[in-house]
C-alpha cells in the first residue's frame, strides 16, 4: 500500500508544486522603462565630467556613468508610483556617488575615489535636473 501511494501521489505532488512555482507571478523589477535614458544621460555626464577632470578614459568613464544613471534610476524604481515622479535631489546625488565610487573601484579606477564620487553626483543631479517630474 505504501509503495502505491508513492507511484501515484508523489509524480503529481511534484508536478503540482512545480506548476504553482513557474505560474506565480513575479515582482517586477526596481528599475522603470526609462532606465536606458538615465544610463545613456549618466555616460555623457561622466564622460564630460571626467574629460573636465583630465582622469580616466573616455570608455572607462561612460561604463562607470551608464551604471551610476541606472543604479539612480533604480533607487527611484522602490519608491511607489506616487512619489516617483518627485524624486529626492538628495537620494539621487547620493545614489550616484556611491554607486560611482564603488563601480570606480571595481573597474580599477580606485586611487581616486573622491573623485569618481564627484563624478557620481553629478550624474545623479543632471538625471535629477533632467528627469524630475517626467
Amino acid at each position: 500500500m505504501n509503495n502505491i501511494l508513492k507511484r501515484t501521489l508523489l509524480p503529481s505532488l511534484m508536478a503540482a508544486s512545480l506548476a504553482g512555482v513557474t505560474l506565480v507571478p513575479a515582482k517586477p523589477a526596481a528599475a522603470d522603462d526609462q532606465v536606458l535614458r538615465d544610463a545613456g544621460i549618466g555616460a555623457v555626464t561622466n564622460v564630460v565630467t571626467g574629460a573636465v577632470r583630465g582622469k580616466g578614459n573616455v570608455l572607462n568613464n561612460a561604463v562607470r556613468g551608464g551604471v551610476t544613471g541606472a543604479a539612480v534610476n533604480g533607487a527611484n524604481g522602490l519608491r511607489n508610483t506616487r512619489n516617483r515622479r518627485h524624486r529626492s535631489v538628495v537620494q539621487d546625488v547620493g545614489v550616484g556617488a556611491g554607486t560611482s565610487a564603488v563601480t570606480g573601484a571595481i573597474t580599477g579606477n580606485s586611487r581616486d575615489t573622491l573623485g569618481n564620487a564627484v563624478d557620481g553626483a553629478a550624474v545623479g543631479g543632471v538625471i535629477h535636473l533632467l528627469t524630475n517630474g517626467k
